[in-house]
């Protein structure tokens, strides 16, 4: 294992980040605060409970799950696609380097973005509302999973992408709609039946799903069944990375 490496490429993803703090950071954390406030303070006060809890922190795991799956898509695709559009990715493929080194350096540099703008969003919800965490060890598990899988399809995105306009097809078209369907805002017991059972096959309801059991022991589908699908998604993704750099997919031609 070629740690150097792994650290090179893991500390300049992080200097990028910390260049474009505002971008990277504080918007993503002042966009979600906006939610607290209209979704939290003002229309939650009115909307009562769900599933015994008060709605203002009945959405904070899903609005830190939105967050996440958003900003870990984009910061991994956007780390990998950099070096493909100008050119420096053949320098990368031509070095003495395992596609897992560099897997491990853009992905973790990502992850670790993510969960630190989990925990601001964390610190930021307390602000507007009350919220427990009835099992923290999960919640850190959760999101520390999370972030390392939605890293990894953000790292397929990156590859797949031929210009800056297809890097936000994917969490624009069909992530931020699937993480609205997902019970980031509600829960899918409040759902007909019929749409209950079609709501099982988006994959976000147990990402939200088992994060949310973290914080009150409550859930739309069993916590087991969420790790293991979250689980399932990650071994997806590094069979499909390991795939790309086998064939060279996007990446020789």
């Amino acid at each position: 294992m070629n740690v150097f490496a792994i650290r090179a490429i893991y500390r300049f993803e992080m200097a990028r980040t910390f260049r474009t703090l505002m971008q990277s950071i504080a918007a993503p954390v002042l966009s979600t605060a906006l939610y607290f406030v209209v979704f939290g303070a003002a229309i939650g006060a009115r909307m009562g409970t769900v599933d015994g809890v008060g709605y203002g922190s009945f959405i904070v795991p899903g609005l830190i799950m939105l967050s996440i799956l958003t900003e870990s898509v984009s910061n991994a695709s956007f780390g990998i696609y950099l070096p493909k559009w100008s050119g420096t990715i053949f320098e990368l493929l031509s070095a003495p380097v395992s596609y897992v080194e560099v897997l491990i350096g853009y992905v973790g540099a990502a992850a670790t973005k993510s969960v630190m703008l989990g925990v601001l969003i964390l610190v930021t919800a307390r602000v507007f509302v009350p919220y427990g965490i009835l099992h923290p060890a999960w919640m850190v598990a959760f999101l520390v999973l999370t972030a390392v899988t939605f890293s990894l399809l953000g790292f397929i995105i990156g590859l797949w992408a031929g210009s800056f306009e297809q890097l936000q097809v994917v969490p624009l078209m069909i992530l931020t709609p699937l993480t609205f369907l997902g019970g980031a805002f509600y829960s899918i017991s409040m759902l007909p039946p019929v749409w209950q059972k079609i709501t099982l096959f988006n994959p976000v309801v147990y990402l939200i799903s088992g994060f949310r059991w973290s914080f009150y022991g409550k859930s739309d589908v069993n916590v087991v069944a969420s790790a293991a699908a979250t689980l399932c998604f990650m071994a997806l993704c590094v069979a499909a990375v390991a795939w790309i750099f086998r064939t060279g997919y996007k990446l020789k031609n």
